[in-house]
């Protein structure tokens, strides 16, 4: 059966497929990303587990993957195949699509084609086609996580932008003069509504300095007060930064993850509400849970794979 590898690379863990042409998963696999043993392990153990992954498609199919997609944090130059810098992986300019290409090379050393994409991007194709943005043409992909960040989906693919940084919603200043952020703003959008800044927010509140934004979900289910006026503060800047976007992109429909969403309608109940209240002439989008979980990225890297195989035949 014909096959891409599918390969998501995190901060802690990479999680990985084999992917049919249709979607459908094939082989899953996980592995540590070892980056406690430095930068250089790190891509050791990419490639590894790459290779692993081509064995196994080879062993259980009786045919060598067609090509491989990698999905990876940071800052990435897709174009060239360049992970350009991580600061949680410590790598700058590593040149991934190369190093994997040879090294998942065939028998007659033709180096196997690469798609390298950005881990939040790559959730977003996959939501797109896959999970709830299924059949839809133009929606915003949000991941609230430590950070958020977002995919901008146009017709089936993502629109990463002139430079690569479409979708960065997380960076939108909604609170001007508020909390400095890690990219030397003030305000931005993820120093209020991220599942980490939700956390900050809580622990201050209920004096527990391991409080998680989790805690936080099930005291405001719980009626605590203290966790109400946390949560309506991450909801507010939430809807704010998806009603500029909604002013700017008019999607049809927005498409919330990462950990924060788990909270289900403690979340997606007040969100809706705020959105619709701050909207004039905008029409009103579709707030709904992504429901690919975790493996959204190491998809959306399979799905860029089979596209890159597609462009090839194309020209």
């Amino acid at each position: 059966m014909k096959h891409v590898i599918a390969l998501d690379v995190g901060g802690t863990g990479m999680k990985a497929a084999l992917l049919a042409q249709d979607g459908s998963v094939l082989f899953e696999a996980r592995r540590p990303t070892g980056r406690e043993h430095g930068t250089d392990a790190v891509v050791a153990t990419i490639l590894d587990f790459a290779a692993d992954l081509a064995d196994e498609g080879l062993s259980r199919f009786g045919c060598r993957p067609l090509a491989a997609g990698v999905a990876v944090p940071g800052t990435i130059d897709e174009r060239n195949g360049i992970a350009v810098f991580s600061a949680n992986l410590g790598w700058r300019d590593l040149p991934l699509r190369k190093l994997l290409g040879e090294r998942l090379a065939g028998p007659g050393g033709e180096a196997m084609p690469i798609a390298l994409g950005h881990d939040v991007r790559s959730g977003g194709l996959a939501e797109g086609r896959l999970g709830a943005g299924r059949g839809v043409d133009r929606f915003l992909f949000i991941a609230l996580g430590t950070g958020i960040a977002g995919a901008i989906g146009i017709g089936g693919r993502i629109e990463a932008g002139a430079h690569g940084y479409g979708g960065e919603i997380g960076h939108v200043v909604v609170r001007p003069g508020g909390p400095r952020c890690g990219c030397g703003a003030r305000g931005c959008l993820e120093t209020l509504a991220s599942a980490s800044a939700v956390s900050r927010a809580w622990a201050e509140a209920c004096g527990d300095p391991r409080a998680e934004a989790s805690d936080c979900a099930t005291a405001v289910e719980a009626g605590d007060e203290r966790a109400l006026a946390v949560w309506q503060d991450a909801v507010a800047a939430l809807a704010d930064g998806i009603t500029l976007a909604q002013s700017l992109l008019d999607p049809s429909t927005v498409i919330v993850g990462g950990g924060l969403a788990e909270a289900g309608d403690t979340l997606f109940t007040p969100l809706r509400a705020a959105v619709s209240d701050r909207l004039t002439f905008q029409m009103t989008p579709k707030v709904v849970p992504a429901t690919l979980k975790d493996t959204a990225a190491s998809l959306g890297a399979g799905l860029l794979a089979w596209d890159l195989l597609s462009t090839e035949v194309t020209e």
